[in-house]
């Protein structure tokens, strides 16, 4: 079964175990740029780590389209699911 992308976004926060850094990244990269498009913020400070990661990983996303975006997005939810549990 697959699962919508306001799915996969709802079943990500219930996985059994919180996944890793990267894979959280990952997720908030495909989420934004599924859900706003390209990334046209500015870069966050040198001292914010976390929101320069958060960016930095969005950005290497641009120009993939936000359906295509979705579509990576639930696949990769899913992969956490099977590895994680829901």
């Amino acid at each position: 079964m697959t699962l919508s992308f306001d799915d996969a976004a709802a079943t990500v926060k219930t996985l059994k175990t919180s996944p890793s850094n990267d894979e959280l990244l990952k997720l908030y990269a495909l989420f934004k740029q599924g859900t706003v498009g390209d990334n046209t913020t500015d870069k966050p400070g040198m001292f914010d780590l976390k929101g320069k990661a958060k960016w930095s990983a969005w950005d290497e996303k641009k120009g993939l389209a936000k359906d295509d975006a979705q579509k990576a997005y639930v696949a990769l939810v899913e992969e956490l699911i099977a590895k994680y549990g829901a």
